[in-house]
Protein backbone atom coordinates (compact mmCIF):
# COMPACT_ATOMS: atom_id res chain seq x y z
CA UNK A 1 0.00 0.00 0.00
CA UNK A 2 2.79 2.42 0.93
CA UNK A 3 4.68 1.68 -2.31
CA UNK A 4 1.66 2.41 -4.50
CA UNK A 5 1.08 5.71 -2.70
CA UNK A 6 4.72 6.68 -3.12
CA UNK A 7 4.61 5.75 -6.80
CA UNK A 8 1.50 7.80 -7.32
CA UNK A 9 3.00 10.82 -5.58
CA UNK A 10 6.19 10.56 -7.65
CA UNK A 11 4.22 10.37 -10.90
CA UNK A 12 1.94 13.23 -9.84
CA UNK A 13 4.94 15.39 -8.99
CA UNK A 14 6.53 14.73 -12.40
CA UNK A 15 3.28 15.47 -14.25
CA UNK A 16 2.78 18.65 -12.22
CA UNK A 17 6.32 19.80 -12.98
CA UNK A 18 5.90 19.16 -16.72
CA UNK A 19 2.59 21.02 -16.72
CA UNK A 20 4.13 23.99 -14.89
CA UNK A 21 7.02 24.16 -17.37
CA UNK A 22 4.58 24.02 -20.28
CA UNK A 23 2.53 26.83 -18.76
CA UNK A 24 5.60 28.99 -18.25
CA UNK A 25 6.80 28.55 -21.82
CA UNK A 26 3.29 29.35 -23.13
CA UNK A 27 3.15 32.51 -21.05
CA UNK A 28 6.58 33.57 -22.34
CA UNK A 29 5.39 33.29 -25.94
CA UNK A 30 2.24 35.22 -25.04
CA UNK A 31 4.35 38.01 -23.55
CA UNK A 32 6.20 38.46 -26.83
CA UNK A 33 2.94 39.30 -28.66
CA UNK A 34 1.59 41.64 -25.97
CA UNK A 35 3.43 44.71 -27.23
CA UNK A 36 2.85 43.93 -30.89
CA UNK A 37 -0.95 44.29 -30.70
CA UNK A 38 -1.44 40.75 -32.00
CA UNK A 39 0.72 41.27 -35.10
CA UNK A 40 3.17 38.47 -35.73
CA UNK A 41 6.53 39.65 -37.03
CA UNK A 42 8.36 37.03 -39.04
CA UNK A 43 11.76 36.66 -40.61
CA UNK A 44 10.65 35.59 -44.07
CA UNK A 45 12.62 37.07 -46.98
CA UNK A 46 9.51 37.00 -49.16
CA UNK A 47 7.59 40.20 -49.80
CA UNK A 48 3.90 39.97 -49.03
CA UNK A 49 1.75 41.04 -51.97
CA UNK A 50 -1.64 42.25 -50.82
CA UNK A 51 -2.90 43.78 -54.05
CA UNK A 52 -2.07 43.27 -57.70
CA UNK A 53 -3.83 45.53 -60.17
CA UNK A 54 -5.96 43.44 -62.52
CA UNK A 55 -9.10 43.95 -64.58
CA UNK A 56 -11.12 41.98 -62.04
CA UNK A 57 -9.99 44.23 -59.18
CA UNK A 58 -10.82 47.32 -61.25
CA UNK A 59 -14.32 45.98 -61.91
CA UNK A 60 -14.74 45.19 -58.21
CA UNK A 61 -13.68 48.66 -57.09
CA UNK A 62 -15.89 50.35 -59.70
CA UNK A 63 -18.89 48.28 -58.55
CA UNK A 64 -18.22 49.06 -54.88
CA UNK A 65 -18.31 52.84 -55.31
Amino acid sequence: MQESRRGFLKKAAVVGTVAAVGTLSASESAKSTVGSNGVVVGKSPKKEILYKKTANWDAYYKASY
